[in-house]
C-alpha cells in the first residue's frame, strides 16, 4: 500500500474525520479531546490546524493513503525556533487500523530528515504527555533522547499535564536514521523510496539565509510536502 502526507486542506476533513472516529485517537491530544464525537468538533480541532499553518506559526499534514486517496492521520511541525535552528515534531495521531503499520515510523523518518537535511535544523524536539505510555515507546524507539518530565507543564480540562521531552540532535541524526531505515525494511519499505521521497519539497533552508523558519516552511499543493510508501 503507497500513502503521501500533504498539507491539511478542507478537502480532506470528511476523511479524517473517519480515521479519528475511535475515541481513543484523541486521548491525550487534550486541547481536542472529544473531537471524534461530533463533526462539529473535529471541525474546530480542523479549523485550529489550518489556521495556525495559514499564520506560518505551524506546518500541518494530513496522511494520506496514496492507493485510495483516504486520509489515515495527520502531524505537524510546530514550535518553530529559527534563531536556534530547532522545532518540534507533535500533534501526531493516525486512525486506530494505522497503529503499529509501520506508518508513524516512516512519517518521523521522512519529517526529520527534512527537518536536519533540508531545514539546517540542530535540535527536533518530542514531547507527550508523560502518562501517554504508547507515544513514549514510539519516541524512545527512534531512538531519541528522554530529556525528563516538565511537571504541571500544562493545563488541561482535567488538571495538570506532566510532560515527558525527547530530542534528536543533529549528531545523533545518522545513527537515528540508519534506526528508523532498518525498522521500515521489516515493512518492506526500501530506503531509496523514503529517502527521495521529499524531493518536490524544496522549501529553501532558513538557517543558512536568515529567513525565518514560519516562512521557510509555507505548505506546497496537496501530495509535495512528505510522500511514504508501505508494501501492497
Amino acid at each position: 500500500m503507497s500513502s503521501s502526507s500533504s498539507n491539511r486542506s478542507p478537502e480532506h476533513e470528511e476523511g479524517l474525520f473517519t480515521a479519528g472516529q475511535d475515541p481513543g485517537v484523541w486521548t491525550y491530544l487534550t486541547a481536542f479531546p472529544d473531537a471524534a464525537e461530533t463533526r462539529e468538533r473535529f471541525g474546530r480541532w480542523m479549523e485550529q490546524a489550518l489556521t495556525q499553518s495559514a499564520a506560518g506559526c505551524e506546518g500541518a499534514f494530513a496522511i494520506i493513503d496514496r492507493q485510495s486517496g483516504t486520509p489515515i492521520g495527520s502531524t505537524r511541525y510546530l514550535a518553530l525556533r529559527p534563531e536556534h535552528r530547532g522545532l518540534e515534531i507533535g500533534w501526531t495521531w493516525l486512525g486506530r487500523a494505522w497503529w503499529r503499520s509501520g506508518a508513524n515510523v516512516e512519517c518521523k523518518l521522512l519529517l526529520l530528515g527534512r527537518a536536519f537535511e533540508t531545514l539546517g535544523c540542530e535540535r527536533v524536539e518530542l514531547k507527550t504527555d508523560a502518562r501517554n505510555a504508547r507515544s513514549r515507546a514510539a519516541m524512545e524507539a527512534l531512538p531519541a533522547q528522554f530529556e525528563g518530565i516538565h511537571r504541571r507543564h500544562m493545563k488541561i480540562p482535567n488538571g495538570w499535564r506532566d510532560t515527558a521531552w525527547y530530542s534528536v540532535i543533529a549528531p545523533e541524526w545518522p545513527a537515528v536514521r540508519a534506526a528508523l531505515r532498518e525498522r521500515l525494511a521489516r515493512y518492506g519499505v526500501r530506503a531509496t523510496q523514503t529517502d527521495h521521497a521529499l524531493g518536490s519539497a524544496d522549501a529553501e533552508s532558513p538557517f543558512g539565509t536568515g529567513r525565518d523558519l514560519r516562512t521557510a516552511v509555507p505548505l506546497p499543493p496537496t501530495g509535495q510536502i512528505l510522500n511514504r510508501h508501505l508494501p501492497r
